[in-house]
């Protein structure tokens, strides 16, 4: 009853499917892609179809060999003029050992061209997808989980490169199977050829019929398992919030929910693929009863030799117990075109932000930094920067205070171009930044973020970030004006200490001294200081804050900071509010006005 249902939902599903498809198809996605690689392609396939000839020859040497011992001097062999037996059987003998190694030969040439274009075509992958995700705006990024996306660059393109490795091959060889064999039926015995060919029509009917209901199916596995991976990754990445919350059974519950939801998708695929061996062996078994009954008497009644009906049984074998071998394959391919899909789609994402073409070397930039007119706002909420202005003087330092969610950072990362501007223009030294080479306008700024990411390798490394071929005596340098030196010598390797994924082996403050090394190490004429000295203590802070007045004489400086002690010093400061400035001054100015700036001073001050 269950292979029933099975087999009605096939056939009810398979009209619903052909109307769905309407999109390129997965395979023709995939060969556009590897189009470099359609020499290797080839050669891999005629290997196949070679080493397929070869190794479905022994049938034929077998009836031969049945042709001699029944005929003797009148077999196909004497024919040919060689009448002695011993010289019929050491011709058999030497076509098998030269059929044998040829069959060899080209097994080991297919499975290496394979296996290596397999190789080959998912490390393109990954590199160009990988590649193209760094092109792609922040937005995205905000929109979608780091599980989901580590799914397709890593389970997806590996899905692919196991159906490459072996599935590929399969088909081409079933495929030179169904027409060499059916072929030689035809030749050696037309009038019983047909009962072997008789299930083929149907084996592949069923098989695009599965392909139709499975598709669906396995696009859902593969959603499945991407959030299933999302989940892992929020919580290896939060797992001190976990344990400080001691939300771990929690964790458990919704963590059996989303591998429950892929379990579930799996078993609806898997309630398909594995009816799939079952009715092929059904169809095999027609055909093959077929012959051996019907040839049996062709046979006896002398319309075939003994030796074409020995020939006919093996060949039947080798033609249709293959094909349930199909299920297999068929399966991987099935789940390697859903992975397909999603790689493709990746890839076809459109950049929304596009590099310029106007270059800017580094030491060629004053750092004049302008902001006319620009409004700003994520997807689907109201505008965070509004119609808002501001010069910034080449080489002189500003601060922008606030309360949080003002628009403070915003404007940093407008200036760095991770987001485009709704309207408005922000120049640097009076060139539109939507026109210079993002490695020129980057390369110009350095930005020291509250929220420091560190990689996981030494310290060195970590300070060098950027400047990767800064010396070592230039890297202590920068360590020693950010105030890092000290601190980084007690560690247990020094320099060289691992600092643990995302710096996790490091206090807060540590890490963001890091950070003002990076920066003082990369030298850019433009310094952004994102709340630089939210995470250290009085001490660091005023060790930091010297440092910081020698790194940025002579350099256009943006300070964002919510301690108004470390911005005082400012050339100018902005007080921002919904998306606007809403008072400017020096600290002194701003204290006079008695207004947002004055009341946050005091409260910080203990003024009252």
């Amino acid at each position: 009853m269950q292979l029933h249902r099975v087999v009605t939902t096939v056939f009810k599903s398979h009209r619903v499917a052909k109307r769905r498809r309407g999109s390129v198809h997965p395979l023709k996605r995939l060969l556009k892609y590897a189009e470099q690689y359609r020499q290797q392609i080839w050669l891999a396939s005629i290997c196949s179809i070679l080493n397929k000839l070869f190794d479905l020859a022994p049938p034929a040497l077998i009836g031969i060999a049945v042709d001699v011992v029944v005929k003797q001097q009148d077999s196909i062999i004497a024919r040919l003029g060689v009448k002695d037996i011993f010289g019929q059987f050491f011709i058999l003998s030497a076509l098998t050992v030269i059929i044998w190694i040829l069959e060899s030969i080209f097994e080991y040439s297919f499975a290496r061209l394979w296996r290596n274009l397999a190789q080959n075509i998912q490390h393109d992958l990954r590199l160009d997808a990988y590649k193209h995700l760094q092109d792609l705006e922040l937005a995205y990024f905000e929109e979608r989980s780091t599980g989901g996306l580590m799914s397709i660059l890593g389970d997806d393109i590996n899905q692919l490169e196991r159906f490459l490795d072996v599935g590929a091959n399969d088909i081409i060889q079933v495929a030179v199977t169904v027409i060499i064999i059916g072929g030689a039926f035809f030749i050696l015995a037309p009038s019983v050829a047909w009962m072997a060919m008789l299930p083929i029509p149907f084996i592949l009917w069923g098989t695009f019929a599965y392909q139709d209901v499975l598709a669906p199916r396995y696009a859902n596995v593969r959603e499945k398992v991407g959030l299933l991976n999302s989940r892992l990754a929020n919580n290896l990445s939060g797992i001190t919030t976990i344990k400080s919350f001691t939300a771990e059974d929690y964790e458990i519950s919704r963590l059996a929910g989303e591998s429950e939801a892929y379990r579930r998708s799996n078993a609806k695929a898997i309630q398909l693929s594995a009816a799939y061996v079952p009715l092929i062996r059904m169809l095999i078994l027609v055909g093959f009863t077929a012959l051996l009954y019907f040839g049996g008497l062709a046979a006896v009644n002398g319309i075939i030799s003994v030796g074409t009906y020995s020939v006919l049984i093996f060949l039947i074998q080798r033609l249709l117990w293959p094909l349930t071998r199909l299920g297999d394959t068929f399966d991987q391919y099935q789940r390697a075109m859903a992975s397909t899909n999603r790689v493709m789609d990746l890839l076809d994402t459109p950049i929304a932000i596009h590099p310029g073409d106007v270059a800017l070397p580094v030491e060629k930039v004053r750092g004049e930094v302008t902001f006319k007119n620009v409004t700003f706002n994520y997807q689907d909420r109201q505008a965070v920067i509004k119609n808002l202005s501001l010069d910034i003087p080449a080489g002189k330092t500003i601060a922008i205070v606030g309360s949080t969610g003002s628009g403070k950072s915003t404007l940093v990362k407008l200036l760095l171009r991770l987001y485009e501007v709704q309207s408005g223009t922000i120049t640097l030294d009076g060139i539109d930044i939507q026109k210079l080479q993002f490695r020129d306008l980057r390369r110009c700024i350095g930005l020291v973020s509250q929220d420091v990411f560190l990689f996981h390798g030494t310290v060195a490394e970590n300070i060098a970030y950027g400047s990767f071929d800064a010396t070592e005596a230039e890297i202590i340098t920068a360590a020693k004006v950010a105030e890092a030196h000290d601190f980084i010598m007690r560690l247990p390797q020094g320099y060289e200490t691992i600092v643990g994924e995302r710096g996790q082996k490091l206090s807060g403050g540590q890490r963001q001294r890091i950070a003002i090394a990076r920066a003082i190490l990369k030298n850019p004429p433009i310094l952004i200081l994102d709340e630089a000295t939210s995470a250290v203590d009085n001490e660091t802070e005023a060790a930091i804050q010297r440092s910081l007045e020698r790194i940025t004489v002579n350099r256009t400086t943006i300070a964002i900071a919510h301690r108004l002690s470390t911005i005082r010093n400012a050339d100018r400061i902005y007080v921002m509010e919904y998306g606007q400035f809403i008072e400017s001054g020096t600290h002194e100015q701003l204290l006079e006005q008695n207004g947002v700036y004055a009341s946050l001073w005091r409260v910080q001050s203990g003024l009252k």
